[in-house]
């Protein structure tokens, strides 16, 4: 073997040790964590790192900073923590790939937040669904996920949206929008699920920065908004752990 050749398959098994790692079995003792939805979740993570814990697969926004003080805070729980947030999905495209990106991941606990894009994409014209279609959807789902992992702890995140943000100008979003986030709660309750109250989180903080500040376009949170997100996250988590 010359050297181009052992410094390049050494290269190779030195980077690719650390990525099969973090793929061990489930064993007892350990715990995993799922965190699905649309793109706030996904926050442009690198989707070819699908491996547990990896740090560019958890994207930049709040799943990267729930899930790194997570991995500080209980090192002794085995903790294994996937991303599998894509961006501009709705509840029904999260169905269609449930099977791999969720169920097969067997989660101890799931998080999700999804329901901005079932309104937003049916305001611009690309969807044709209602807080309805949006609440049936949620509900099959969760049915789907407790008739196959019954003991899964639910989080769900309330979609939200953060008003004089760029994006978000249609007074729709006063009167339409927020039936989705009560169709939100209404399912969280009916499976026992933590419910993270994004909306009133936000509203709380705008006399302080305003929109530019937390979520520049009103659906996708800055820095500051995904540490607010993260910190409401990481109390959840800490209740349906017990």
């Amino acid at each position: 073997m010359d050297k181009r050749t052992f410094l390049k398959t050494g290269l190779l098994g030195s980077l690719a040790a650390p990525l099969a790692s973090w793929d061990f079995p489930l064993a007892a003792g350990r715990t995993t964590i799922l965190f699905q939805g649309d793109s706030i979740t996904d926050a442009g993570r690198d989707k070819a790192q699908y491996y547990a814990n990896s740090a560019s697969g958890m994207g930049t926004g709040y799943v990267h900073m729930a899930a790194s003080t997570l991995l500080e805070k209980y090192p002794d729980q085995g903790l294994r923590i996937y991303n599998r947030g894509i961006s501009g999905h709705k509840v029904f495209q999260l169905a269609a790939r449930w099977e791999d990106d969720a169920l097969n991941l067997k989660p101890d606990v799931l998080s999700i937040l999804i329901g901005v894009n079932d309104f937003w994409h049916m305001l611009n014209g690309q969807y044709d669904g209602t807080a309805a279609v949006y609440e049936n959807d949620l509900r099959a789902l969760l049915a789907r996920t407790r008739e196959a992992l019954p003991q899964v702890k639910l989080i769900l995140g309330e979609p939200f949206v953060v008003r004089g943000g760029t994006a978000v100008g249609s007074p729709r979003w006063n009167t339409e929008f927020p039936a989705y986030q009560a169709a939100c709660k209404k399912v969280a309750g009916e499976f026992k699920a933590a419910f993270i109250p994004y909306q009133s989180l936000f509203d709380g903080v705008l006399n302080k920065g305003g929109a530019a500040y937390w979520c520049p376009d009103g659906v996708h949170p800055s820095l500051a908004g995904a540490r607010l997100m993260a910190n409401a996250w990481v109390t959840a988590y800490a209740e349906v752990k017990g």
